[in-house]
């Protein structure tokens, strides 16, 4: 599959001058439809400083690639406004980093002029205005040009066209799958996150364990109760140039340890917090972690996702109970279209709310389907009459390679993948196959003569 390109068109570049910092917006959705150039937000950012340090923190996620370095595409932050925050995304190049900073309501005192997604402008001179930022004077921000510049400018003078490789898109969808996964495993007050964060190998494919101690978290090469993995803790290093404001440090992993496992750490900042996701290794991106792909399986989901699509609304937070009463439909159904709106973009999931929320990234709902290969390999698998279920819980699936014996609760194949990876990146294409094969018959009316 080619790479899909991004073009950001901006009414002008992004500037940080006389404590006015103006990011230009490129193309989006807003609550009151598409808009070129949506403005969001006209106030004061109350916390200045750790405020720019962390909006820096989120470019530099999205400029580095951790694994392999090597200079590659810049591509530019997304902002969410909902109404009471602003939130800012990005993705590594190498698609195994996931950032975001909520600023929220105690640091923000101005005015929301609509609610949606958009692209911002971080270019070069912003990014060296934006590390001088100290002091605690109030920074006025704009996220979108006002109606004045807007009618001055004379069409885009800011163009950008960077590659989006697929992996990369699949990400967004993958994260917020794993996190609706994880529990809140530890938390540090300042002084000992400060701490724990400066005693991390600076080595980008360190391999430790996170072991909580009492209040405090200690560095093991050994798994501990309770601890959370952390592959390639040089990654963390993002987190570095925060650590002045950081007021606490929570850890956050899958309720059960194992060696292969992703990880999230969210900084408490004045006003706002900073989260990190990391894959389970650096080299290892979230794109190929398979977790979306059961709820993508499912026959209504597609369906379901436009239904339950037209009710976000750009809201804080979005409840699954909530949206199961508005659209008539169960909670695991919405959960299932849930995960198709994030493939497509359109959900986030918040670690520290425990909930997803709103956004609408720039990218083609049609290509869904495109950016899960094995999806579509297991449903040629069906088209093809491949798969013959031979029990309750039990399957056989024939492939030129031969015939593959699936255990389909389990998720155990006799496949090279399933004996490579154990169920750690998700099922097979023949668990999926399976999967959906039993779904449908148990869903095929009984005939009675």
């Amino acid at each position: 599959m080619t790479n899909a390109v991004q073009a950001y068109s901006y009414a002008g570049p992004s500037t940080l001058t006389h404590g006015q910092l103006g990011l230009s917006t490129s193309g989006g959705r807003a609550l009151t439809g598409p808009q070129a150039h949506p403005r969001f937000f006209s106030g004061l950012l109350t916390q200045a400083a750790p405020a720019a340090a962390a909006l820096l923190a989120v470019a530099d996620v999205a400029m580095a690639r951790y694994h392999q370095p090597r200079p590659g595409w810049t591509r530019d932050p997304v902002v969410t406004c909902d109404g009471d925050r602003l939130r800012f995304e990005s993705f590594s190049a190498c698609g195994g980093v996931y950032a975001r900073l909520d600023v929220l309501g105690p640091a923000l005192d101005g005015e929301v002029v609509d609610r949606g997604t958009t692209n911002v402008d971080v270019n070069g001179p912003l990014r060296e205005a934006l590390a001088r930022v100290g002091g605690r004077d109030p920074l006025h921000l704009g996220v979108g040009p006002d109606e004045l510049a807007v009618t001055t400018l004379d069409g885009a003078v800011v163009e950008k066209k960077v590659p989006l490789p697929a992996r990369w898109l699949r990400g967004f969808a993958e994260v917020q799958v794993i996190a609706a996964g994880f529990d809140l495993r530890a938390e540090l007050q300042g002084p000992l996150a400060v701490r724990f964060l400066r005693s991390l190998p600076k080595r980008a494919g360190a391999d430790v364990w996170a072991v909580p101690a009492g209040r405090d978290l200690r560095v093991s090469e050994t798994r501990g109760p309770g601890a959370v993995r952390l592959a390639g803790a040089g990654r963390l290093a993002t987190l570095h140039p925060l650590l002045r404001f950081a007021r606490a440090l929570r850890a956050y992993g899958p309720a059960t340890a194992d060696d292969h496992m992703a990880s999230a750490w969210e900084l408490e900042l004045p006003g706002m917090r900073y989260t990190l996701c990391v894959s389970p290794q650096p080299y290892r991106g979230f794109s190929g972690e398979g977790a979306v792909l059961d709820d993508l399986s499912s026959d209504t989901a597609a369906d379901d996702a436009d239904v339950v699509g037209m009710l976000l609304n750009f809201e804080p937070s979005v409840e699954l109970g909530l949206l199961a009463e508005r659209s008539g439909l169960p909670v695991t159904r919405v959960r299932a279209a849930l995960t198709q709106l994030g493939t497509a973009g359109r959900v986030g999931y918040d670690l520290h709310e425990a909930g997803h929320f709103h956004r609408e990234l720039p990218y083609d709902r049609v290509h869904v389907a495109e950016l899960n290969p094995r999806l579509l390999a297991a449903r040629r698998l069906l088209e093809t009459g491949a798969v013959r279920l031979t029990g309750a819980d039990t399957a056989e699936v024939t492939t030129s390679g031969g015939v593959r014996r699936v255990r389909i609760g389990e998720g155990a194949c006799t496949c090279e993948w399933w004996f490579d990876h154990r169920g750690s990146r998700g099922p097979c294409k023949h668990v999926l196959a399976a999967r959906i094969a039993a779904r449908s018959d148990a869903e095929t009316p009984e005939v009675v003569a």
